[in-house]
């Protein structure tokens, strides 16, 4: 892995329709084309999915919807991206917002899920919950019914040599409290990283 490598160019798309603007992230100029593809398609998926997720939880009527992303990591061969939509129908107490996330390599086009980053047969859930639970608790977040447990395949993305994790709205803490982020450095988790995944690429100096 070059770690001089150029980050990927990122191409804005929008989703238009009448009360819904969209925009989302693709990838162009990609040495390895099925790669390119294959990381558009999960981006593409994911909105889809964000979409259909606010079709499942808003009252029919004049509803709102407008979509947007974040590029955490475009560094080293390995692209971060958090896509959010926001909807809002009226006669609604609030407007609701669902985000989801891409981890990829863009050599590859590997998609990364949170058990992929860690080495096989490590307890990666018990050492990040550990941590969020600290976090909890130094930061006085509130909860909804306590903290025990992430899910293995609980939403992240990596950022600034940390991985991120956070939790969908009312997941676990009440509304106001917005997203619970919980970031945590790579080098906390150095002992059970995936020495050829995506946090011990961006970790190595």
């Amino acid at each position: 892995m070059e770690l001089n490598q150029l980050p990927a160019t990122v191409l804005t798309r929008t989703i238009s329709r009448p009360n819904t603007t969209i925009y989302y992230p693709q990838l162009a100029g990609l040495a390895n084309q099925q790669a390119e593809k294959d990381i558009n398609r999960a981006i593409y998926q994911t909105v889809q999915g964000l979409i259909h997720e606010q079709q499942r939880v808003q009252v029919p009527g004049n509803t709102e919807m407008q979509g947007s992303y974040e590029i955490k990591t475009n560094e080293r061969g390995i692209f971060s991206v958090v896509l959010s939509n926001y909807a809002y129908t009226p006669q609604m107490a609030h407007g609701m917002t669902f985000l989801g996330s891409i981890t990829a390599d863009i050599q590859t086009g590997k998609l990364y899920t949170l058990r992929e980053l860690f080495k096989p047969g490590s307890d990666y859930v018990k050492v990040i919950s550990e941590n969020i639970k600290r976090q909890i608790k130094e930061r006085n977040i509130p909860t909804l019914n306590g903290f025990t447990s992430i899910k293995p395949d609980q939403d992240y993305y990596i950022a600034d040599k940390a991985l991120v994790i956070y939790f969908q709205l009312y997941e676990i803490t009440p509304y106001y409290v917005g997203f619970p982020m919980f970031p945590i450095s790579v080098y906390e988790l150095e002992p059970i990283i995936n020495e050829k995944g995506p946090l011990s690429i961006l970790s190595a100096d």
